[in-house]
């Protein structure tokens, strides 16, 4: 299944949400499971974002609808980049 970073932001709002509801992190990701997506890692991380969550999904449709629906609530902005292992990067160059 394809990879997706998601690098997260969060707004004002969604950080005094999770500072209220820190498990509120682990409900997003059974969320975003029913979207047909799957958080395989995740991080919260210094520096320009907050988080860094390695998602896999089946296509780009899906993910980009994962990412409207969980900036749409105003608790987080995201840029979603997709991702392939260097592997296939490295094997694609030698074609």
């Amino acid at each position: 299944m394809p990879t997706y970073i998601l690098l997260s932001n969060l707004t004002d709002d969604g950080a005094k949400a999770l500072k209220a509801k820190p498990r509120r992190l682990q409900e997003v990701n059974k969320e975003i499971e029913k979207f047909g997506a799957k958080v395989t890692a995740q991080y919260a991380v210094l520096g320009p974002y907050d988080f860094v969550s390695i998602v896999e999904c089946p296509d780009n449709e899906t993910i980009a609808r994962v990412s409207v629906e969980l900036s749409s609530r105003g608790s987080v902005r995201l840029l979603t980049l997709p991702a392939q292992p260097v592997a296939n990067f490295v094997r694609n160059l030698k074609s």
